[in-house]
C-alpha cells in the first residue's frame, strides 16, 4: 500500500473533535505530552524524541477533543529545532554524504510537486514527505553520542511495541484477519496500515536483540529480557494477524540474515522449522488461502494489478523520464484477463473462467516503482545510491569494531548490524508497498547517519594520543618533535 496523507482527514477530525466530549484518553495523551514538553526545558534533546513519538505513533489521531486540535505533531517538530539551534554546541555536528542524498532529494520533490501531474493530490503528499525527509536530515546533528543515540533508538521502538503490543493482544483474543480494524486508529494509512506495520515490525526485531545485551538505559537484566522476548513474539504476529503477505518475506529474510550471525546454524534452522510446525494448527485458514497467492499473482486480482501497475509505470517513465510528482499514479488506466477458479455444481471438477478487469487510478504497491513514478529516473537513482551507501556504512562499520576488546567497544558492531538488518528488511518489504518515504525508515537512516559520524569522531580522538606517542618515540630516538599548539 502507498502512504495515504492524514491532511485530506484533518479538517474533519477538527470538526469532530469540537463536538465530541472531553475524554479520558484526551487528558492522559495531553497530560503525558505536555509533561514531556516541560522536561525538554531542561534537556532540549527530549523535545527531538517527543517528536519521533508523536511522528510515529500520532497521537493526534487518537483522541476526540483535545488532541485533533493542537496539532502536536508541528509543535514537537518546531520546539526539537529550535532546541537544537539555541542550546546545543554545533562543534560535533557533521554533514554527511548521505544527509546531502537526503537534502537533493527534498529539493527535487520540491520540483517535481511543482509540475505535478495531479497538482493538488501532490501537494498533500508533499506536505507530510517534507516534514520526513527535513526531520531525517537534522536528526543526525542531534545525535552526538552514545546516549542520545541509544535513546533515539529506543523511542522508536517503544512507539512501534505500543502499536504491535495492542494488535497482537487483539490477534490472541480475537484474531486478525486482512485490513482488520487492530490499531489504535481506524485509520488504514501511515505505519497503521497492515504491510506497513508487519514490515516495520520484523524490521524491529534485530534493534530488540540489540538491546537485549547491549542496553543501557534499560539494563538487560531478567525483566528487560522477559519484555524484549515477548516484544518480538508479538512482532512475528503482526504478519499473520493482518494476514499481510510482505510480513511472511520479511520473516523469511530475517531468518536468512540470523544466520551469519547465529553459532550453531543446524541448531536454529531445525528450531525454526519445529516453531512453524508447532504453529501451523493455530494459523486461520484465511491466512493460507492470501499466502498461497504468494508464488501465483494470476488469480488474485490485487497482486495482478500490481503486476500491471508496474508495467503502466516503465512505460510512463520512458514518457517522462524525470517524473509525473507524488501521485502520478492517478493517470493509469489499464485492461488485463484474470482467470477465476469456478468450482462445478458436481463439486467435483473445477473450471477456469477468464474475465476481463478494467482498472485505473491504482497505487504503485512498491518503493522502486513509486520513486520512477514520481521522480523519474534520477529521483530512484538518489534513493537507491541512499540505501545502497547506508548498507555500505554500516557493513564498515561491523567489520571494523567486531574485533576490538575493549570495555566500551563492543556494541559498535552489533548495533551496525542491526540497523543494517533492519534496512535489508525494510527494502525487500519495499518492493511490494508503496513506502519510499515511510518516516520511520528515514528515521533509521539518520540513525545510520549518527552512527557513522560518532564513531568516525571516535576513531579520530583515539588516534590522536597514538600519533603525539608516535613522534615522542621518534623525538627520544633522535629525531624532531613537533607537537601542536596547545592553543
Amino acid at each position: 500500500m502507498n502512504q495515504v496523507p492524514i491532511q485530506s482527514v484533518r479538517g474533519q477530525a477538527t470538526a469532530q473533535a469540537r463536538k465530541a466530549p472531553l475524554t479520558m484518553i484526551d487528558l492522559a495523551l495531553f497530560a503525558f505530552i505536555a509533561a514531556v514538553m516541560l522536561i525538554g526545558f531542561r534537556r532540549p534533546f527530549v523535545w527531538v524524541l517527543a517528536y519521533i513519538y508523536v511522528d510515529i505513533l500520532s497521537p493526534g489521531r487518537m483522541g476526540y477533543t483535545i488532541m485533533p486540535a493542537i496539532q502536536i505533531s508541528l509543535i514537537t517538530f518546531c520546539a526539537a529545532f529550535a532546541g537544537w539551534a539555541l542550546t546545543d554546541s554545533k562543534r560535533e555536528a557533521r554533514f554527511t554524504l548521505r544527509q546531502a542524498l537526503m537534502a537533493i532529494l527534498l529539493m527535487y520533490c520540491w520540483w517535481t510537486t511543482s509540475n505535478a501531474d495531479f497538482p493538488i493530490f501532490a501537494g498533500e503528499k508533499w506536505e507530510w514527505v517534507w516534514k520526513a525527509l527535513f526531520f531525517a536530515i537534522f536528526l543526525p546533528f542531534t545525535l552526538t553520542t552514545k546516549l542520545r543515540i541509544e535513546s533515539a533508538l529506543l523511542v522508536m521502538l517503544l512507539s512501534v511495541a505500543a502499536i504491535v503490543i495492542s494488535a497482537s493482544i487483539k490477534v490472541v483474543l480475537g484474531g486478525g484477519g486482512y485490513e482488520r480494524n487492530l490499531f489504535f486508529v481506524n485509520d488504514n494509512s501511515g505505519i497503521y496500515e497492515s504491510s506497513t506495520l508487519a514490515t516495520v515490525a520484523i524490521c524491529s526485531i534485530p534493534v530488540i536483540l540489540w538491546f537485549v545485551r547491549y542496553g543501557t538505559i534499560f539494563k538487560p537484566d531478567w525483566r528487560v529480557k522477559t519484555f524484549a522476548y515477548a516484544l518480538i513474539f508479538a512482532c512475528l504476529l503482526m504478519p499473520i494477524g493482518t494476514e499481510a503477505r510482505t510480513g511472511l518475506v520479511c520473516i523469511a529474510v530475517l531468518m536468512v540474515l540470523a544466520l551469519r550471525d547465529v553459532k550453531r546454524r543446524l541448531t536454529f534452522l531445525v528450531a525454526g522449522a519445529a516453531l512453524v510446525v508447532v504453529s501451523l494448527p493455530f494459523i486461520p485458514q484465511s491466512y493460507y488461502n492470501r499466502m498461497s497467492t504468494i508464488t501465483s499473482h494470476e488469480g488474485d486480482q490485487s497482486a495482478s494489478t500490481r503486476v500491471a501497475v508496474w508495467m503502466w509505470t516503465l512505460d510512463y517513465a520512458q514518457d517522462n523520464p524525470m517524473g509525473g510528482g507524488f501521485d502520478a499514479y492517478r493517470g493509469n488506466k489499464f485492461v488485463y484477463d484474470m482467470p477465476v477458479t469456478e468450482e462445478n455444481i458436481d463439486g467435483n471438477t473445477l473450471s477456469i473462467e477468464y474475465r476481463e478487469v478494467i482498472d485505473e487510478g491504482r497505487a504503485y504497491h512498491s518503493a522502486i516503482f513509486e520513486m520512477l513514478g514520481e521522480q523519474g529516473w534520477l529521483g530512484l537513482a538518489i534513493w537507491l545510491w541512499l540505501h545502497a551507501l547506508g548498507l555500505w556504512q554500516m557493513e564498515r562499520i561491523r567489520r571494523r569494531w567486531r574485533k576490538r576488546t575493549g570495555e566500551d567497544e563492543q556494541w559498535q558492531a552489533p548495533l551496525a548490524t542491526a540497523l543494517q538488518y533492519a534496512q535489508i528488511i525494510y527494502l525487500v518489504g519495499s518492493l511490494f508497498q508503496g513506502i519510499a518515504y515511510q518516516p520511520f525508515i528515514l528515521m533509521l537512516i539518520a540513525l545510520q547517519c549518527g552512527l557513522w559520524s560518532y564513531l568516525k569522531r571516535v576513531d579520530t580522538v583515539q588516534a590522536k594520543p597514538q600519533t603525539i606517542g608516535s613522534k615522542l618515540a621518534e623525538s627520544r630516538a633522535g629525531g624532531s618533535l613537533n607537537l601542536p599548539d596547545p592553543a
